[in-house]
């Protein structure tokens, strides 16, 4: 099948190369990023007034014509897998999945196979119209492997760079259920003595520090105060647990979404999700607070209890305003059950 042809002309005052003037000109129903458009065009797949143009720095004018030949999609090197899916929402342009504990989203060295990326492939089949020129759908944000929750996929190039815009301007709506150790309380004064720590109307814990990799611990995120990515939490106690509370129910927004953020910043105050076997420590409940029941049941839950309940974001090519709810797992509804007697 020959390939598809984008045309357009340069805009006033371009960008002094050729990469940055394309990306800045080409048309938004294209969706071609400037990434794509580098791995593109020194393969020819661009005309300028009728002549190919493989220098990325190369200059163009006011008015010049541009052809970009785009190609098929082609087949993936990640692997389709029939492995069940939880769809909340599918369409032409984009998949939400709530996805089950234990699911990677994207295949890596350790885990080749077996993700959501792959059971995606699967379950979408034909309906990939392609994201950077491979069929494949687009990850835009991640849930780690033993989280539970919400998570909207891209299934064609435009739907693709409409989703990344909205996650890097932070304008997407995540809120997260987690069960935590001990209370955030805005009466505490020693979590008011954490630096980044503050605490907003309504007893809202606001967390803001930057994240960075560990310095020893390659597989660890930590708080830094320079050099690292700006993270903002905020977290509200949905319910206490024990006499006197030891642990709480919290409904948690981000307003960045890094790596490990929410189990990051709870540890970070004091607070570390119960089940996390990297931040959340060796904590135990209080005997005289808690029945013996519910602290084995804390001492034996098997992943961070922590779930992505809420999506909402702007649809990437209709612009309708979508919202997405997932009530939480049977897990931790029953960890909640047993915390609560």
């Amino acid at each position: 099948m020959p390939p598809s042809l984008v045309t357009f002309r340069i805009r006033p005052d371009p960008p002094p190369r050729l990469d940055k003037a394309l990306a800045r000109d080409v048309p938004a129903e294209a969706a071609l990023s400037r990434s794509r458009l580098a791995r593109i065009i020194p393969e020819g797949a661009v005309r300028v007034n009728g002549v190919i143009v493989t220098d990325l720095k190369a200059r163009v004018g006011v008015g010049d014509a541009v052809e970009i030949a785009l190609d098929m999609a082609e087949p993936s090197h990640m692997g389709a897998e029939a492995i069940p899916l939880d769809i909340r929402h599918e369409d032409a342009e984009i998949i939400v999945v709530n996805k089950a504990a234990g699911m990677v989203v994207h295949p890596a060295p350790g885990t080749p196979d077996g993700t959501l990326v792959n059971a995606l492939i699967h379950h979408c089949g034909e309906s990939l119209s392609g994201v950077g020129g491979e069929r494949r759908p687009g990850i835009v944000h991640r849930i780690d492997k033993d989280t539970t929750g919400l998570l909207v996929a891209a299934k064609t190039d435009r739907a693709h760079h409409g989703l990344q815009l909205q996650f890097e301007a932070h304008t997407a709506e995540r809120r997260y259920l987690a069960l935590c150790f001990g209370l955030p309380d805005p009466g505490d004064p020693r979590i008011r003595g954490v630096r980044g720590t503050s605490f907003e109307p309504g007893g809202v814990l606001k967390i803001q520090t930057e994240l960075a990799r560990h310095k020893t611990d390659r597989q660890r995120q930590a708080v830094v105060w320079s050099g690292g990515r700006h993270a903002t939490t905020r977290a509200r106690v949905l319910e206490p647990f024990g006499a006197p509370p030891v642990a709480a129910l919290l409904e948690c927004q981000l307003e960045t979404g890094r790596t490990h953020q929410i189990r990051v910043h709870m540890a970070h105050v004091g607070h570390g999700l119960i089940g996390d076997p990297v931040y959340g420590g060796r904590r135990k409940l209080s005997r005289t607070a808690t029945s013996q029941a519910a602290r084995d049941a804390v001492a034996a839950f098997p992943r961070q209890a922590l779930h992505a309940a809420t999506l909402g974001f702007r649809h990437p090519v209709t612009g309708e305003m979508l919202k997405f709810v997932a009530e939480m797992p049977q897990d931790m509804q029953e960890l909640c059950d047993i915390l609560r007697v």
